[in-house]
């Protein structure tokens, strides 16, 4: 308790993190017993970190309102990396975003080994941010910014623009063989807002659920979803010290998914997927009217719609306006791209254009068949409380 208290009090005093979340446990080659042991203490001390942080910021002069990190229309005089000019640009900002993305999933990893999280309190003690959110938005929106000057870039982070980390993440050529859709051939950059969310499911990250975890990076032309990367930093982690670590997966509305295969649904039970962290009295009533077999409270939107394209789940549904634009444009692209929907509980369609509200307000619903009938029987008096 005296270690756990001792390794707190300075934090809360200082602001500084490095004493906090020493979580190279969450590795599966280190001994269970103490992977086990050190979790606990982490846990309580990542707690009371976190309340002490609360009561200190309350006696501070309180700042405005937190604001997601905007880029738009950059004057840059770095020189970009070396990519096809006469290619179609969705597909070389494709190829661009799952280079960045994975330059940022190897930050995810790094951090996470050296053990220091730097955890900080956003708008609450359920709503965290950590070294590796801010270092790895930095690195996409730097990397995708050189390129794409002219692209409006959305973060979920508050970060001033004068922190950015240069860097030159390349891209992968792969994806400029593909045929572009011809709706999109004459996209410019001034139609394109590119989503991120350099680390989805914080708060499993924080807590070793380590498989939960994505970076995203969602494309919008005109405010509609049309291409998403999504990787998997700790994808594998529990195949042994040997293991090679992560994945991603992208896709283009109109050329498909690739990454990732797409698996059958169970056809004798229903499986519901929905919110670890943020249920409330609404998006329960909405998952009992589905009438599950099974619910699968998982955290991250990104891993949540992984388990309906590789059949693990028949339908993601959150009626709460929790969810935000940079969490569901990178999903969305990749279901749709395999014939599936991701809507608001009223069916509607989200917008992704830069103007947009961040948050989605009348709750998701996405899944990969039947979405007419999982829109039937979310009842109307929720329905009415999310209104669209």
């Amino acid at each position: 308790i005296m270690w756990v208290w001792c390794g707190c009090l300075p934090c809360i005093i200082t602001g500084s993190n490095h004493s906090i979340n020493n979580v190279l446990f969450t590795y599966p080659y280190i001994d269970m017993s103490r992977r086990y042991s050190l979790l606990q203490c982490a846990k309580v001390q990542s707690i009371l970190l976190l309340l002490g942080r609360r009561f200190v910021n309350q006696c501070r002069p309180q700042s405005s309102a937190r604001k997601p990190f905007i880029r738009r229309n950059l004057s840059t005089s770095y020189s970009a990396p070396r990519m096809d000019s006469t290619s179609p640009l969705v597909l070389r900002l494709v190829a661009a975003s799952i280079s960045a993305a994975n330059t940022a999933g190897d930050i995810v990893r790094d951090i996470m080994k050296k053990g220091d999280l730097g955890i900080v309190e956003k708008t609450g003690i359920n709503d965290v941010q950590t070294a590796a959110d801010r270092a790895a938005q930095r690195t996409i929106v730097s990397s995708l910014s050189r390129v794409f000057p002219r692209v409006t870039i959305i973060g979920e982070e508050d970060l001033d623009e004068d922190e950015d980390t240069i860097t030159d993440a390349g891209y992968d050529d792969s994806v400029l063989e593909k045929q572009c859709p011809e709706n999109l051939l004459s996209t410019e950059e001034e139609d394109v807002v590119i989503w991120v969310d350099p680390l989805d499911g914080t708060k499993e990250y924080t807590q070793g659920y380590l498989d939960h975890v994505t970076v995203l990076i969602g494309i919008s032309v005109a405010g509609k979803s049309v291409a998403g990367v999504i990787h998997q930093p700790f994808y594998n982690y529990e195949a042994g010290p040997d293991a090679e670590l992560g994945r991603t997966m992208w896709g283009v509305v109109g050329i498909g998914v690739y990454g990732v295969e797409q698996l059958p649904l169970a056809t004798d039970k229903r499986i519901i997927t929905t919110t670890r962290s943020h249920s409330t009295p609404e998006v329960q009533a909405a998952i009992n009217a589905m009438e599950p077999d099974e619910v699968l409270r998982v955290g991250g939107a990104g891993h949540k719609v992984l388990l309906l394209i590789e059949g693990k789940a028949h339908c993601y549904l959150f009626a709460s306006p929790g969810c935000k634009k940079w969490d569901t444009c990178a999903p969305q692209a990749l279901l749709e791209a395999l014939g599936g929907r991701l809507t608001d509980i009223h069916g509607n369609q989200m917008q992704y254009d830069k103007d947009v509200k961040r948050p989605n307000s009348a709750g998701v619903l996405a899944s990969c068949r039947d979405h007419d009938w999982y829109l039937s029987k979310i009842p109307e008096s929720i329905k009415t409380k999310l209104h669209a």
